[in-house]
């Protein structure tokens, strides 16, 4: 691929303080990049004796932090990983490895749907990067784990297992993010069940998630019997009826990823469909990085999600190598435009603030008061996937 950077207009598309709308993208990905690793390095040394231990946020002046059964364990390994890949450091592989470890016992995890979260971002990583064959076992063994939430008969792998008050089988539309674990494990282990199970996830969750406009529900219960939707609404959203900024994110980036397992066109209008939705969407602000929800009321005051920003820029440059001409410059331009914000001063916190974490302003669940505001490990995790994309096609 040329190198499709012009200058000029990514000055006008950029975002934060004028020294960081004047740096060459490629030295700003550079600089990032050296900044999210000497960040991370403080967050890995800080934890190195909290045995078991995973940094989850910051927030009020302390560490907040999580064993592996947090949904979110597997995103800090992961960071480490693309850092590693990027850099090259000893020291970086070491505590890659080391908090990869700490994961592993999630490859048993059979009670709730994120497991391609916890293992796919960091064993997954870190079998590209190595090829230790022990990463490949925990792998398989993480993904027939998941693939034990799959009912036929309803045709989707269930999200949760709480609150069987109000729903019978409900799934999220975060589970698309996990799908990538079993369609790996089917390419690696000939076991063409699991690709099943994926395909059939993305299938119904496109059939009933989806609403005209491609935005998305968050929740979708359905009937176990009919295999129906008998609920559809939110649970971290603003409404039912809105659009939680995160889960419109985690649909684009789960359907790029299904396109790239399958080469299904399906998938890719699919994602192309979210995608528009998301690039031409009026509240969406003009720097790329969008309030907790896109029908909130927008005020100064109302928070942002540099978490969803992140996992839309990195969706983006992937899509764009799906698409062509103006609409794959289109995803990029926006994706750049979203990089330069989060790499300003706004975003990125000071070397050794933060907690150690890379980026501020993230929203984790706003009606609940929880973690809104605040540095959040898969906003990281995001980030710096997308910056080693992009300096990827930088370089190609």
């Amino acid at each position: 691929m040329k190198r499709y950077v012009v200058w000029g207009l990514l000055w006008l598309m950029g975002a934060g303080c004028t020294a960081d709308r004047e740096q060459p993208l490629a030295t700003l990905v550079d600089r990032a990049l050296a900044h999210a690793e000497r960040q991370s390095l403080v967050l890995a040394r800080k934890y190195t004796d909290r045995e078991g231990r995973l940094p989850r946020t910051w927030e009020k002046g302390e560490d907040v932090s999580s064993d592996s059964r947090w949904w979110c364990s597997g995103f800090f390994p992961g960071t480490l990983w693309y850092l590693y890949e990027n850099s090259r450091h000893d020291e970086v592989l070491e505590y890659a490895r080391m908090y990869t470890a700490r994961v592993e016992r999630e490859k048993f995890t059979t009670d709730n749907h994120d497991v391609g979260f916890m293992l796919y971002c960091s064993f997954g990583n870190g079998l590209r990067l190595t090829g230790d064959s022990t990463y490949r076992e925990v792998l398989l063994t993480g993904a027939r784990s998941l693939a034990t939430r799959f009912r036929p008969e309803v045709g989707v792998i269930r999200s949760w297992d709480h609150s069987r008050e109000k729903w019978q089988y409900p799934v999220i539309i975060d589970n698309m993010m996990n799908l990538e674990l079993l369609m790996w494990a089917a390419a690696n282990s000939g076991d063409t069940t699991l690709r099943r199970i994926a395909c059939s996830h993305a299938d119904k969750t496109m059939e009933h998630h989806f609403r005209p406009d491609y935005s998305s529900w968050h929740v979708v219960s359905y009937d176990t019997l009919s295999g129906c939707p008998h609920v559809k609404q939110t649970h971290q959203g603003y409404s039912d009826g809105s659009a939680w900024s995160r889960g419109q994110t985690w649909g684009l980036y789960g359907y790029t990823a299904m396109y790239r397992w399958t080469g299904d066109d399906r998938y890719l209008q699919q994602a192309r469909h979210i995608a528009r939705f998301l690039l031409n969407h009026p509240n969406m602000p003009g720097d790329g990085v969008p309030y907790w929800d896109f029908d909130v009321p927008a005020t100064p005051s109302t928070p942002r999600d540099a978490s969803a920003a992140a996992v839309m820029a990195s969706a983006l440059l992937e899509l764009s190598g799906f698409t062509q001409g103006a609409e794959a410059q289109g995803y990029r331009d926006f994706a750049i435009r979203q990089i330069r914000t989060l790499a300003s001063p706004e975003y990125t916190a000071e070397e050794g603030e933060n907690g150690g974490f890379i980026l501020k302003h993230s929203t984790g669940a706003y009606p609940f008061a929880s973690e809104v505001d605040v540095p959040l490990t898969y906003a990281d995790y995001y980030y710096v996937e997308a910056l080693v994309r992009l300096k990827r096609m930088l370089q190609s």
